[in-house]
């Protein structure tokens, strides 16, 4: 009489839905990410927060008070303040002829984070490569 072949059962995995929900998730990552990744570049610190090393040369400080106006602690207006255009034209000329000089953001605690910003724009504007950010020991 016949004999019955016995099917044997398929133990394959179908992976077509699985690389169908990647490609998506692909996608989304892809139209996100440059979204996400707006802003000023800054060097951030690789260890903790210490000074500057008292070998190093005396770092150009540019200020923002709790009003808006800035600062420069070059030359005898360090008390003044002086529009965005002059700063920057100061730092300019102060980096060209050094430019390894480094460079601090001085912000008042009240001031406006957009104003902080804005002054880090202005500095890179001006040529400076890197901005550190000066701050106060909360012990003291």
């Amino acid at each position: 009489m016949y004999e019955r072949k016995r099917r044997r059962p398929v133990s394959e995995i179908n992976v077509v839905p699985y690389i169908d929900v990647m490609l998506v998730l692909l996608i989304i990552f892809m139209v996100t990410a440059p979204l996400i990744t707006q802003g000023v570049n800054v060097q951030l610190p690789k260890a903790s927060s210490e000074p500057l090393p008292q070998d190093s040369k005396l770092p150009l400080v540019a200020s923002v008070d709790a009003e808006g106006r800035y600062f420069l602690n070059v030359g005898d207006t360090q008390d003044k303040p002086m529009s965005a255009a002059d700063l920057a034209t100061l730092v300019a000329a102060h980096m060209q002829v050094d430019p390894k000089t480094p460079v601090v953001v001085k912000g008042d605690g009240r001031v406006p984070y957009n104003e902080v910003v804005q002054l880090m724009v202005l500095l890179q504007k001006a040529g400076v490569p890197s901005v550190g950010l000066m701050t106060e020991d909360p012990e003291s």
